[in-house]
């Protein structure tokens, strides 16, 4: 601790806070030997009356799922009955405790949050985790995703890393620095045991660098007489390197058996004592060598397996030679439990195997399915990666290394997934595996960047698995189309939406009676090749069968592209129930990796009908899904509120924010809907040539001008047709009505025949145009888009006002401003107020409310959601936080708004 003390008050300041009924999280980082585990043994020492429990990270083991967490959560497996269903049975298959579907990482991440915070209600606990780097990947992402949600559960969560892993960027930081040299001195000399001449303690002091590892290491591999006169430290590549070349000498220097004793103990990451002694009696070695080691200060194996320094266990493995290894986890595996231990005994086989093994390698194999059956995406590849090194056959050699790839692209290993293809390239393939290399390839196109190849690889799959799979061809279509939309004008050449609805269109017909799919994937490349009207009824089709006998997982994979068919076909009650039903599935299974693309077109439905307070919550609540799980979505239902609100700065913000981000990620669909939304907010405003320009680059560009996003054409459109007729541009405005009112009869909707009826009467005259007005607002009264029905009014008010008809005009401009300002339509209502006064008549501009004013957003979204009578815990799962910190922050609403009870909150207006 020389010369710590800042790094100390830090972790004095961090367990006064937790005493205090507060949670922390902190990363501790700093080179090898710089101290971090002497700073979390003294943060163990300040904190002994709390509960610990510690974990480290061990590199040989990163590719085992869970397999840090087993570390922390062990003491508390007793308590996963206090979760909710899916929480625990996520965490109770991740374990192995039971069988089911793999766990999705955040609920499960979720489940963590709960079990630790249970776990501190009797009093704070602290969660220390030293080699932070080394942590498995699941473990890293669980208790990370943890640390950045801690809110009032007395939980501490302590990293130490060499250098910090993306899953703590951005968590608090606490830097460890070389020591100066005054306390370098000190430390230097309080390590020796004689004289040292003045110029090699000097030398010592500058090539350490202030390192307290190396300072107190370093010294100990001279003699007396080295350090007594000449001595001088070999010069190293580096520290770490010279730390290793210190520890190798020590270990090099004991006998045989202390040797291969503590091979044994570091070739096993578990830290299991017994387990050492067990493999260390198989090779005939005595419990005597131990206390060698001990003396030696390389490790302490009695009860524990404790090593001096994570850089002796590297030390040790790696000076060992291939045989000795092999032998080692040979021994190992054979005394690790095959029921309780499976997974690790077959890897330590698989580390002992000299060559091709077929039997190992199909147990390897095996070993994947049932990783995979526990979520363990990296530990399956690595089984499947290692199986296929084991493999003599060069076909089944290439398809495991394909099946390893395809486990790599799902746990997020890219690289590795795309050294993988080269090794199942080299192999004899098939059609079918050459299909699925071009699916990979696709995806991981896709994963680089939302444009580029993605579209053009999945055309390219699709067309293989055309002669050989065509259900598999049709799937593929329909992600190549949904992707080819996505990336829209930023695709590649070749792999347009157009090239992907034409080779769709020209694919064979399902060989069984179709599929929900099949309709969709029919009617959206006829959208695309034909028009809207030959697309409507495979549409209607599609979601007449939906989802049909579909699985959950295949249910949730094309849910999305249902909800944009209802959309495209103006179905506001389809698409109203498939919306909810798509938020509700996401959350039942606990699919957050959908949560937040189901959210955002929940809250899109929402503001259409007018509820924007809901549409609120649920963006709201997207962002904090958005946040918790780190998928890169575009904030477009956000800037769609803040433009229907007339909110300028918001939605100008958003929609720059969209339009700088998109085409870094190659998604092409964003553009439209920044333009689409800006349409949107200048219409409201009453600026209308800034709104038709808006209008029209959303629905056109360069490379595809007959391009229509279903569903942001419908909304483009009939913004065009408002601009573009306000400012006297007949023309676009024709050329758009006529478009819309073609699909508006080929969809046969209120909605739809609504809007067309609207977009006619802005360009007629006299009797035709008060027909059309009245036509439009009987139709969208008869449906749920209030916001369009609004708007109606508003226009057939402002037409009124011009013909002279004041009496008339103010019906309907009141109806309007009434239903726009109830709304929060801002701008919109403006309007209408603007009119009413040109009128004669004054129309009040509502005050907003100030009740909740004092609280903070996080406050106001949980006093919202607590109101609509959700429980704590279900408040914490929508938000990614404790049901504790649900409760604390309750307890302020109560206080700020002067209530006492959550009944109170059905007569505050937020």
């Amino acid at each position: 601790m020389a010369g710590r003390q800042a790094e100390r008050a830090a972790l004095d300041q961090l367990v006064e806070a937790l005493r205090a009924g507060q949670s922390r999280s902190l990363v501790i980082h700093g080179e090898v030997g710089i101290g971090k585990t002497a700073l979390l043994d003294y943060l163990a020492a300040r904190a002994a009356d709390m509960r610990i429990v510690r974990a480290a990270g061990v590199e040989s083991e990163m590719e085992l799922a869970y397999a840090g967490l087993h570390q922390i959560c062990a003491p508390f497996l007793d308590r996963l009955d206090r979760l909710p269903a899916p929480q625990r049975e996520s965490m109770q298959v991740a374990f192995g405790i039971s069988s089911g579907p793999a766990p999705d990482q955040f609920v499960f991440g979720l489940g963590l949050l709960g079990l630790l915070s249970h776990a501190a209600e009797e009093k704070p606990l602290l969660c220390i985790v030293d080699d932070q780097q080394w942590l498995d990947c699941a473990s890293a992402k669980a208790l990370a995703f943890v640390a950045r949600r801690l809110g009032e559960e007395s939980v501490g969560m302590v990293f130490a890393t060499r250098e910090r892993r993306i899953e703590v960027v951005g968590l608090p930081d606490l830097p460890v620095a070389e020591l100066p040299e005054a306390d370098a001195r000190r430390l230097l000399d309080s390590a020796l045991r004689g004289p040292l001449d003045a110029r090699v303690r000097d030398q010592i002091v500058a090539e350490t660098h202030g390192n307290p590892l190396a300072l107190l290491e370093l010294p100990r591999g001279a003699s007396a007489a080295e350090l007594a006169g000449g001595f001088v430290l070999p010069r190293a590549d580096s520290l770490t390197g010279a730390l290793e070349e210190s520890f190798r000498r020590r270990y090099s220097a004991l006998t045989s058996g202390a040797r291969r004793l503590l091979l044994i103990a570091a070739a096993d990451p578990t830290g299991d004592a017994a387990l050492v002694w067990r493999a260390a009696a198989r090779m005939g070695i005595g419990h005597d060598t131990a206390v060698e080691a001990a003396d030696a200060g390389l490790a302490e194996i009695g009860t524990h397996v404790r090593f001096r320094h994570p850089l002796v266990r590297s030390a040790t493995y790696w000076s060992a030679s291939a045989a000795d290894r092999q032998s080692v986890h040979r021994a190992i595996g054979e005394e690790t439990d095959p029921v309780r231990d499976p997974d690790r005994r077959i890897w330590h086989f698989a580390e002992a195997a000299a060559g091709p093994d077929p039997d190992l390698a199909d147990d390897l194999e095996r070993s994947a399915s049932q990783a995979l059956g526990r979520g363990g995406l990296a530990a399956a590849a690595a089984f499947l990666e290692r199986s296929a090194l084991l493999t003599l056959d060069p076909a089944r050699r290439g398809e495991r290394a394909l099946a390893a790839a395809e486990v790599k692209v799902q746990a997020g290993r890219f690289d590795a997934a795309v050294a993988l293809l080269a090794t199942a390239e080299g192999g004899p393939l098939d059609e079918r595996q050459r299909a699925r290399i071009d699916l990979l390839r696709a995806q991981l196109a896709f994963a680089a960047s939302r444009g580029g190849e993605a579209s053009l690889l999945l055309l390219r799959a699709a067309r293989r698995f055309e002669p050989i799979d065509s259900d598999r061809a049709r799937e593929t279509y329909l992600d190549g189309i949904s992707a080819a939309a996505f990336a829209g004008r930023l695709a590649s050449a070749g792999g347009g939406v157009l090239d992907l609805s034409r080779a769709a269109a020209a694919a064979p017909a399902p060989p069984q009676a179709p599929r929900a799919i099949d309709h969709l994937l029919d009617g959206l490349a006829a959208n695309f090749v034909e028009g809207y009207p030959p697309a409507v009824p495979s549409l209607r089709d599609a979601l007449a069968k939906f989802p049909g006998a579909m699985s959950t997982t295949d249910e949730l994979r094309w849910m999305w592209l249902a909800n944009e068919a209802a959309l495209h076909l103006w179905d506001d009650e389809r698409w109203n129930a498939l919306s909810a039903r798509y938020l509700q599935l996401a959350r039942d299974v606990g699919a957050l990796t959908e949560l937040p693309l189901a959210l955002s077109t929940r809250a899109i439905m929402l503001v259409f009908t007018g509820e924007l307070s809901g549409a609120t919550a649920l963006i709201e609540e997207q962002a904090a899904a958005t946040e918790a799980t780190g998928i890169n979505l575009g904030p477009y239902a956000a800037a769609y509120l803040a433009a229907m609100r007339g909110r300028r700065a918001e939605s100008t913000a958003l929609t720059e924010g969209i339009l700088a981000e998109v085409p870094r990620r190659g998604e092409g669909i964003g553009i439209a809907i920044a333009e689409w939304t800006r349409a949107l907010l200048h219409n409201g405003a009453g600026d209308y040539p800034e709104a038709m320009a808006a209008a029209q680059r959303a629905l056109h560009h360069q490379e595809y001008p007959e391009l229509h996003y279903p569903g942001i054409a419908n909304w483009a459109a009939h913004e065009l047709i408002e601009a573009a007729a306000r400012s006297e541009m007949t023309d676009t405005a024709t050329e758009a009505t006529e478009w819309i009112t073609e699909m508006a009869t080929a969809s046969g909707t209120d909605w739809a025949l609504g809007v067309g009826a609207r977009s006619r009467a802005l360009l007629a005259q006299g009797s035709d145009a008060e027909r059309l007005y009245r036509e439009a607002i009987a139709r969208l009264e008869a449906s749920l888009i209030r916001t369009d029905l609004a708007r109606a009014h508003l226009l057939y008010g402002e037409w009124l006002r011009r013909e002279r008809r004041r009496v008339d005009a103010r019906e309907q401009l009141r109806t309007a401003h009434q239903m726009l300002e109830s709304m929060g339509m801002s701008a919109f209502a403006d309007r209408a107020r603007r009119e009413l006064l040109a009128t004669g008549e004054t129309a009040r501009k509502r005050s907003a409310p100030t009740v909740t004013a004092e609280l903070t957003a996080q406050e106001a979204q949980i006093a919202r959601l607590a109101r609509d009578g959700l429980s704590n815990p279900e408040i914490g799962t929508r938000l990614f936080i404790s049901a504790k910190t649900v409760q604390y922050h309750l307890r302020k609403v109560f206080t700020k708004l002067g209530i006492t009870s959550r009944g109170q909150l059905a007569y505050v207006q937020f």
